[in-house]
């Protein structure tokens, strides 16, 4: 079998029987694709590829300007796939079982100060339908930091004003429940009574959110939305929806939140992957006491 019927077998059976995003079965396909390629110019494919050939894959991802996160996510793609092969008998071994993982560095995640975010929600022109949608969507990401995929993919079934929650569908369709301030559930009232019947013009659709169109908000509709928005508050870093969520994550931290309970909220099935913010926070502590410490402003 060819390889790349190979590979979009391998991809049909991750969704299915393993659940994975669509996000995640895209970054395979274009980690894959490129090992495909570099497989192709040695006159191999998955069946017969070596560790030799891996090997010198990494070697060659190495010398190109990658993120240490992206170089392991690759790494992890191969042995998936190679794991995948094994176990359905396309072939004897793994050839990636070996192999040494490049290490993935410690990224600080960037956020917002909470003076940019009260800036960023106030942007949006809560008088106009399109402007009360947007206000309802910022303020809902912060209040709950969602995942952009998963404000675009509310429904209206998933809020519950009166016990004030939202029911999220998260990584590998895990369920799971996500408090909501007041603030966020007045505006998000006021938008589906309001400005959401406006928008629809007659329309049905499940989806909570909908563009001037009428149709179910996108991950680009929105990414374009906040952008805008960054640039009316007067917000000069780059701004990108992923980034509210870090901020509702370090400010939670910052304010005194269990850690647990922030892990639940951002529906991280590690609490490895939580911890990094308190990372964040430290460094935000130590840039503040540089910063107004009278011994440090003395030594400048």
């Amino acid at each position: 079998m060819d390889n790349a019927t190979l590979l979009q077998q391998f991809l049909d059976d991750m969704l299915v029987e393993h659940g994975l995003s669509s996000n995640t079965l895209t970054a395979y396909r274009h980690d894959l694709e490129d090992l495909k390629q570099h497989l192709e110019t040695t006159g191999r494919g998955w069946i017969a590829a070596s560790r030799d050939d891996l090997t010198q894959w990494l070697q060659g991802l190495m010398r190109r300007p990658l993120a240490s996160a992206s170089m392991a996510r690759k790494r992890s793609a191969a042995g998936r796939l190679f794991r995948w092969l094994a176990a359905n008998e396309w072939r004897d071994d793994d050839p990636t079982s070996l192999l040494e993982t490049p290490r993935r560095g410690r990224r600080l995640p960037k956020v917002l100060s909470e003076a940019d975010v009260k800036a960023l929600l106030a942007a949006p022109d809560k008088s106009d339908d399109l402007g009360l949608r947007d206000a309802a969507m910022l303020e809902t990401l912060y209040a709950t930091g969602l995942r952009v995929s998963e404000l675009v993919g509310l429904t209206t079934e998933a809020l519950d004003v009166g016990y004030g929650f939202l029911r999220v569908v998260g990584k590998g369709d895990k369920e799971r429940v996500v408090p909501v301030g007041e603030v966020a559930l007045d505006l998000l009232a006021r938008y589906q009574r309001v400005s959401r019947p406006v928008l629809l013009a007659g329309r049905s659709v499940a989806d909570l959110f909908v563009t001037n169109r009428g149709h179910g908000m996108t991950r680009q509709n929105f990414w374009y939305i906040i952008r805008r928005h960054a640039r009316e508050a007067g917000i000069r870093q780059e701004l990108s929806p992923h980034l509210l969520r870090h901020s509702f994550a370090s400010h939670l931290l910052n304010h005194g939140a269990d850690l647990r309970g922030v892990q639940m909220m951002l529906g991280h099935a590690d609490i490895s992957t939580t911890e990094i913010y308190t990372h964040v926070a430290r460094e935000r502590l130590k840039e503040v006491h540089r910063r107004f410490h009278p011994r440090c402003q003395e030594s400048r």
